[in-house]
């Protein structure tokens, strides 16, 4: 991979790399800079892409700090920490009385930071209305409080950042077309710590001194060896998972430096996939659509076990025979179902327990018409498993939504949906 030189970076650069604190002189990092610099002084829409934690919220700062509005408020906004019913209310404002619990009017961010610059991150996560509402404020400047009639006018600077594939977004119309190319109007793309080449080397260390100075510990000192292995891993976590490992090396075997690969592989993810520098216009591996494939096939099993279960019980429950049906885990789906599994309440743990050869009394079913045999109850939707499944993980976190959603690995605000889609409010 390229690796521009102290020499060859542009002092505006430098100057900028050194004020915010970003280590690192790859050329795709540093070209990522240069173009936020350029865009500074121009009052377009900004949008910033690259994968969850690499860096992305610098480059507002760096944008606002170089900006006419450099002197005005500077206003950061987390949309996917929002909850849907009041991200109106955060942005635009409220009117007193306008819902349950306005006992005042208030304020929203973009009254707030008015002639400034606001940072919207996790831009993809915007409900559908919002989207609107915030269009609107693009291209005209205008906005009204939840609650109210009045047209109000803002001045302020839009930066917006996402790790999604918004083409993607586009497409399923979970994201506005019309919205997407307005915040885009410039882009800027900050590449992944995978493809940032001796830059690991450079953050590996500086995570490791920072530690020591925090703390009061003996600096971590990494063998040749160690830097190789950190420099060839994939680090889907980006910066963010770097210094969480650096940090646990550093407080366990700073004392016993220098640290090399065999002990920092413990350390290291199980199963940690390594390889080397992605080659330009090379396929990069999409996690999030393997995640969503891999769920997929979870409510699948869950389903088919649901299925398997509502049968032999049906079985158990009607004219028992001296014939009897045996429940087996070498079944192909149930022994798939105990390992992938291990994490999710389903429907079957209510179900009594069944031994690997557990006889079960059944009935004699009548053939259907078409030759198939009927079944007396009917199996649960996928609908109705992702219903329980989540009823089930909000009773175990005492019906604290947040961490919910950590657990079922999913965000707060597709949990929030799913809460009023299946009325488990």
């Amino acid at each position: 991979m390229e690796v521009i030189t102290a020499k060859a970076v542009d002092p505006e650069v430098a100057r900028a790399r050194q004020r915010f604190g970003i280590i690192g002189s790859s050329a795709a990092l540093m070209q990522a800079i240069e173009r936020a610099i350029r865009v500074a002084p121009i009052d377009l829409s900004v949008l910033v892409t690259g994968e969850s934690g690499s860096g992305k919220e610098f480059f507002p700062k760096i944008i606002h700090a170089y900006s006419h509005r450099k002197h005005a408020k500077y206003i950061a906004v987390n949309c996917g920490a929002i909850p849907e019913g009041t991200i109106d209310s955060e942005l635009f404002g409220h009117e007193k009385g306008s819902f349950t619990g306005a006992v005042a009017s208030r304020k929203g961010y973009f009254e707030e930071a008015d002639g400034g610059t606001i940072f919207l991150d996790e831009v993809a996560e915007l409900p559908l209305t919002t989207q609107a509402r915030l269009l609107r404020v693009l291209e005209s400047g205008e906005y009204m409080r939840v609650g109210s009639s009045e047209v109000r006018k803002t001045n302020i600077r839009v930066v917006a950042a996402t790790n999604v594939d918004m083409q993607r977004a586009v497409e399923e119309g979970r994201f506005r077309e019309d919205l997407f190319y307005r915040l885009s109007t410039v882009a800027i793309s900050v590449p992944p710590l995978r493809d940032r080449g001796s830059d690991i080397k450079l953050l590996a260390r500086k995570f490791a001194a920072d530690f020591a100075e925090k703390y009061h510990t003996p600096e971590l000192s990494l063998t040749d060896d160690a830097l190789r292995l950190l420099s060839t891993y994939r680090w889907p976590g980006n910066v963010r998972q770097l210094k969480n490992i650096v940090e646990q090396v550093a407080l366990f075997e700073a004392a016993n430096s220098p640290v090399d690969s065999s002990v920092l592989s413990r350390y290291m993810p199980s199963g940690a996939s390594i390889t080397t520098p992605a080659i330009a216009g090379t396929r990069i591996h999409n996690y999030q659509e393997e995640r969503e494939i891999l769920f997929n096939m979870i409510f699948r099993l869950q389903r088919r076990l649901d299925e398997m279960t509502s049968e032999v019980n049906a079985l158990r429950r009607n004219q028992p025979t001296t014939e009897a049906v045996t429940v087996r885990h070498d079944n192909p789906i149930m022994a798939a179902s105990d390992h992938i599994l291990p994490h999710f309440t389903t429907p079957a743990d209510n179900y009594p327990a069944l031994d690997d050869a557990t006889p079960v009394e059944a009935e004699e079913i009548e053939p259907s018409d078409d030759g198939t045999s009927a079944i007396a109850e009917e199996p649960r939707t996928l609908e109705d498993t992702e219903r329980i499944t989540i009823s089930e993980a909000l009773e175990r976190n005492g019906g604290r939504r947040k961490a919910t959603a950590k657990e079922l690995n999913i965000s707060e605000r597709t949990l929030y949906r799913k809460i009023r889609e299946y009325g488990l409010e």
